[in-house]
């Protein structure tokens, strides 16, 4: 039952097969056998998840259940979880313990979903490896040598395992799709204000976009229609109905328009994704679809532009952080700078730092026009070019990381070249748009993702044109070797 989708459990749930008790208790063992070896959780909520699901098989007999009850997920360590530790990855909140729900928490648990634990991800979601968490570095499934990706890599290692049947992740420069094309799943980040950001710790916040990690686009669909919808409390929150995601699905492709940018197919791309990404457009032709040629002049240029606009919010987000209110604070302070100093200097990590360093460096005093003005005006560039293809063609598609997953420790000493591996997906968050990554094929017995962008507010078409795909396809269905 650990292999079935989260929309096969669902219907044996509903269907009363099996009770949640059941398979809340099997998953709970699987996380006490195998996340020693991938350290995919930092917090495992074994009585409190147990008890959840007792009260969900309560529910479901009463003929009151939600399409998600019952259901074991798992949340990223970014959201903020009342009564449990939200460390975000770091030393400066490992001792925190949120006394509030994030709003996509809250949906879930309406919904009746039970929370097996908190995911390892990267430090304050900076990162493109899980290798900076305060924690130690997730282990990929499929090649316990390789990273899973990040930040949401501790989401999608719990998942490519079936440590949890889904989980919640960010992305902000490509950490959900990233991290889902490296084990295997299919991840979603949905337009930037369709899911609300109250309760999740901000990294960048005009980035920033909560989504998740699943097997299919059928499950992440039944997730984002519970997740999704306006938030007076966050005040980017869309006000826009959500659509039934999952009653969308089947509707055929012919006809579809599917752009390719030039640009995804540079030099630095591996040549065996490169196949991979024209074997899956393949398929879409068979299934009726056309495929054209686009071009994104700009999107070369969205990695330089990101790694401005994100450290720069970054370093404002992050000022909070000073051992007052909450979070680490030093030992016996002299006076209230070696307070801040010292606290900072011990709660964060490498990459925080650095980031936080080129944030400040970019809003100070003479340098503000010369780089983030400058930034903020080639991402408008960035979001026209997506614009004026979305009058072209329907969806574009490419490859989600321009090679399979890498090495622990191969990057850790080049953060340039750790931030190439995001290159085709940062534009897309400085855009604003939808994106998600489905699994395409396999590269040296790793996986590879093909990505699916879709126009503002269109995740229905996305999530359909990826489903149709699925149903050709096995490779959403590839169990990693052990985890059987």
């Amino acid at each position: 039952m650990l292999t079935q989708t989260l929309a096969e459990l669902s219907r044996d749930l509903k269907a009363r097969k099996v009770s949640s008790a059941e398979v809340t208790s099997a998953y709970l063992a699987r996380i006490q056998r195998f996340n020693p070896q991938i350290n995919a959780f930092i917090t495992v909520l074994q009585e409190q998840a147990l008890a959840e699901a007792r009260a969900a098989d309560a529910r479901i007999a009463k003929g009151d259940a939600h399409l998600l009850t019952g259901v074991p997920i798992a949340h990223k360590d970014i959201f903020c979880t009342a009564g449990v530790k939200t460390s975000c990855g770091s030393k400066m909140l490992d001792n925190f313990v949120a006394p509030y729900d994030a709003h996509i928490v809250t949906r879930l648990k309406q919904a009746g979903s039970v929370l097996l634990g908190k995911t390892n991800m990267d430090e304050f979601a900076m990162g493109s490896s899980n290798e900076t968490s305060f924690y130690g570095p997730v282990k990929n499934p499929w090649d316990s040598t390789r990273v899973p990706g990040g930040s949401s890599g501790g989401s999608a290692a719990v998942v490519a395992a079936r440590l949890a049947c889904a989980a919640t992740g960010t992305d902000t420069g490509g950490s959900i799709r990233q991290p889902a094309a490296l084990v295997g799943l299919t991840g979603v980040k949905p337009t930037y204000g369709r899911v609300s950001r109250y309760g999740m710790i901000a990294f960048a916040s005009s980035l920033d976009q909560a989504g998740v990690i699943a097997y299919t686009a059928e499950d992440a669909a039944l997730l984002l229609s519970v997740i999704a919808g306006f938030d007076p409390r966050d005040s980017t929150s869309v006000d826009r109905p959500v659509p039934d995601y999952a009653a969308t699905l089947e509707q055929p492709i012919r006809g579809l328009r599917i752009g390719v940018p030039r640009e995804f197919f540079d030099p630095g791309l591996d040549r065996r994704v490169a196949e991979a990404v024209q074997t899956a457009l393949s398929i879409y032709k068979k299934l009726g679809a056309r495929v054209q040629d686009i071009s994104l002049p700009n999107f070369g240029l969205s990695v330089p532009t990101y790694y401005v606009v994100a450290p720069a919010e970054a370093s404002s987000n992050l000022s909070r952080f000073d051992g007052v209110r909450f979070g680490h604070r030093c030992g016996n302070p002299v006076d209230l700078m070696d307070l801040y100093t010292r606290s900072r200097g011990e709660g964060f990590g490498a990459e925080v730092k650095r980031r936080i360093m080129t944030g400040t460096y970019v809003l100070s005093a003479g340098y503000y026009d010369a780089y983030y003005l400058k930034a903020q005006k080639t991402r408008a560039l960035i979001r026209r070019d997506f614009l004026e293809a979305f009058t072209h063609v329907d969806v574009i598609m490419g490859p989600t990381t321009p090679t399979p997953a890498f090495r622990l420790g191969e990057k850790t000493d080049d953060p340039v070249t750790m931030y190439l591996n995001d290159i085709y997906a940062n534009g897309v968050n400085l855009a604003g748009l939808p994106g998600l990554s489905i699994p395409m094929g396999f590269v040296d017995g790793l996986p590879v993702g093909l990505q699916i962008i879709g126009n503002y507010f269109d995740e229905a078409r996305m999530l359909g044109v990826a489903h149709q795909y699925q149903r050709e396809t096995d490779w959403h269905r590839q169990v990693p070797k052990g985890f059987e």
